[in-house]
């Protein structure tokens, strides 16, 4: 990807931009903190997003509660919600229309096409996951299905898939990780961008959502990796610019399994319940 494409240069902009689909846990403590001191050394602007694009499972008292947690922890932010104040326009429940805007500008370049193919397809014909990706690998039964995308006016009835170039390395250096390269239809296949129940997909919504907030550096967890492979071929087929990536390491517990907010027992409210400060808790990040 051309290098004039790129944030190099450009005022810091960082983010954190947690779901509010649970209560956040250490993971989400360490990666948030390191996103903030990314932005305090810089000089930058870090902006707060809260990603309640899931209807079922994003609650606003989860979205209270992260937020208060991570005032507790001391991170501040300069752009988006105050505790108790409004989240418009920092909540992407409330951004539609800029999705749908990215929607068309896919579909018309060529690169969406409509996916009729039910769970018990997939189930039955994709490849599983690995450890913290999000998205099976798609066997291509609509493929051919390219052409008929200019049909629909409006994304809702089915999924929209981006078409991956297959045999195509996507191939990126993240500031934590090192070089990082995927390789399209074998690490990933064509993605949905925006789901059959009138949804869009986090793909989508993130990178439309760092455009237009202006990110110059993306700060999250390694499990992530992949996707910003799958991000980076949308922001070239939108012309958008490229953000700096740092994943940070994953946290895990004593099995070795990841951190997940169903681990209740290093939730940040618990750790805060049995008295633990900021300080020691932040402390654990490099324990872990």
């Amino acid at each position: 990807m051309d290098a004039s494409s790129t944030t190099q240069g450009l005022p810091y902009r960082g983010r954190i931009a947690p779901s509010p689909t649970g209560l956040l846990h250490l993971g989400h403590a360490c990666t948030f903190w390191t996103a903030y001191q990314r932005a305090l050394q810089r000089a930058g602007t870090l902006v707060f997003r809260n990603e309640d694009l899931d209807p079922q499972r994003s609650k606003m008292e989860f979205a209270r509660a992260m937020m208060d947690e991570l005032r507790w922890l001391g991170i501040r932010w300069q752009e988006g919600p105050d505790i108790g104040g409004p989240f418009a326009p920092y909540e992407q429940s409330r951004r539609r229309e800029l999705y749908l805007a990215t929607w068309r500008k896919l579909r018309d370049g060529g690169f969406l096409y409509p996916c009729t193919c039910s769970r018990k397809d997939l189930a039955t014909s994709a490849a599983a996951p690995n450890e913290g990706d999000d998205e099976l690998l798609y066997p291509g039964r609509c493929r051919d299905k390219i052409g008929e995308a200019g049909r629909y006016e409006s994304p809702v009835g089915v999924n929209w898939r981006f078409r991956v170039p297959d045999g195509e390395a996507t191939a990126f250096d993240d500031l934590r990780q090192g070089p990082q390269q995927f390789l399209a239809g074998q690490d990933f296949g064509d993605f949905v961008v925006w789901r059959r129940d009138d949804v869009p997909a986090y793909q989508l919504a993130v990178v439309a959502d760092d455009a237009a907030m202006q990110i110059t550096e993306v700060v999250r967890g390694a499990d992530l990796l992949k996707s910003t492979a799958r991000q980076l071929l949308l922001i070239r087929a939108l012309g958008l610019t490229i953000p700096a990536y740092y994943h940070c390491d994953l946290l895990r517990d004593e099995a070795r399994v990841r951190l997940a907010k169903r681990h209740d027992a290093l939730s940040l409210r618990t750790l805060r319940e049995q008295g633990h400060s900021p300080r020691q808790v932040l402390k654990m990040c490099v324990s872990h």
